[in-house]
């Protein structure tokens, strides 16, 4: 178990999530990026752009980010001034973590994709196997990993060559279920967390405080509107628990689905003619877990070995449904979190007070500390509060022109 936790606000970390913000919480090239997020001002949720280094209030044009996205051109919304992004990482510094600056998401549900990287479904595989145990899991990926790896990566999802793959492996006895998303004609698409559960950078992240073997998982997550198409890309972490979806994929709801189990930010960087959906198939992603015991984890996740195309993910994850909302999408991770933290052939596994940070230059940094689900701060922030609060702002006059037209 990764143990009890602290809300000390001068706990180890906190500072250095501070600083994160001044080192590279916003993208490399900031001066050229359109940025949205969410800001809790004193009154509740704001939706704000970030345009040429300032920070813009579009509440009035779009009082939730589902209406901003769904707006023709989001990048044009008009907006009230309200600082300069030093200023506002000044208040993200002096504010309680995860207060001020909120997850950039509101009403879209939030998805996301299994198993789309072959060394993922490796690990899968693993998990199936060892049921939960770490010590099996060890020997079970020494044997698998040089049989299967190679093969998923050499074929293409749904293709006749993955069709002879998979009776290769059922002769071999090595078939799962994992693997039939992996390379079948489906990806597996499952909801991550409920709407407005999402915490933002710099907030706890939960970890079910009865797992024992659990990771973090960095991705890059699009932003889709409420006909399908793909208006921008942030990160993301999809907290997961390795011991309970071992012991059954029926378990899923509860490995993934936790209080604070789900990270999104820092803010989406919309689409433009400086960032385009190449730029996420060609996204480097980086992660660094620094714990109170001196532990350093490093993981990579080449967008570039995704089996499944991001756009062909999108389309299978809107099927025949419609998301009146929009919804997000978490675009899976080859990260294999097979460092070992304790006893050797343990692997890794969180500890309370580890921090979390997840990279790439194009979107900037996601930066969260780890605690537990019981003892994060809860969820209490729901639609209702959310459409009161709107509601008392005098924000849910009727927006729908505007939003419809673009302006």
């Amino acid at each position: 178990m990764i143990g009890s936790a602290t809300n000390n606000a001068d706990h180890v970390g906190r500072r250095g999530l501070e600083q994160e913000f001044t080192a590279a919480m916003l993208p490399a090239d900031g001066d050229r990026a359109v940025l949205a997020g969410r800001l809790d001002l004193g009154e509740g949720p704001t939706p704000v752009l970030i345009r040429g280094g300032e920070v813009l209030d579009v509440s009035r044009a779009a009082p939730t980010m589902a209406d901003l996205l769904d707006r023709e051109a989001p990048a044009a919304t008009p907006g009230r001034r309200l600082f300069d992004v030093g200023e506002m990482a000044e208040r993200i510094s002096r504010a309680a973590p995860g207060s001020f600056l909120l997850s950039p998401v509101d009403l879209q549900v939030v998805k996301a994709a299994g198993v789309t990287f072959a060394v993922s479904a490796v690990e899968r595989v693993i998990e199936e196997r060892a049921r939960g145990d770490a010590d099996k899991a060890a020997a079970i990926r020494a044997l698998l990993e040089g049989r299967i790896g190679g093969g998923i990566r050499a074929v293409v999802p749904g293709s006749d060559e993955a069709a002879r793959l998979k009776a290769a492996l059922i002769d071999e006895g090595m078939w799962s279920q994992y693997l039939e998303v992996a390379i079948g004609p489906d990806a597996e698409i499952f909801t991550k967390s409920a709407l407005l559960s999402t915490v933002g950078w710099g907030g706890d992240i939960g970890v079910r405080s009865d797992s024992t073997w659990n990771n973090p998982e960095p991705e890059v997550v699009l932003i889709v509107d409420s006909a399908g198409e793909a208006k921008g890309a942030t990160l993301g972490n999809d907290v997961n628990l390795r011991d309970f979806e071992g012991r059954s994929a029926l378990l899923l709801s509860k490995a993934k689905d936790n209080n604070a189990s789900c990270a999104i930010g820092p803010f989406i960087r919309l689409f433009d003619e400086s960032f385009t959906m190449d730029d996420v198939r060609r996204a480097e992603v980086e992660l660094v877990v620094e714990g109170r015991d001196d532990f350093r984890l490093e993981g990579h996740s080449s967008m570039g070995q995704i089996s499944r195309d991001p756009e062909e993910l999108v389309r299978q994850a809107l099927s025949e449904h419609h998301f009146p909302d929009g919804f997000t999408l978490f675009l899976g991770t080859l990260f294999a979190p097979v460092q070992d933290r304790d006893e050797p052939g343990r692997g890794f596994t969180h500890k309370e007070g580890d921090v979390v940070r997840i990279s790439t230059p194009a979107l900037g940094a996601l930066v969260n500390r780890v605690t537990t689900s019981r003892d994060a701060p809860p969820w209490t922030f729901g639609v209702r509060r959310l459409m009161r609060n709107l509601a008392a702002r005098g924000l849910l006059n009727s927006n729908d022109d505007i939003v419809n037209s673009g302006e």
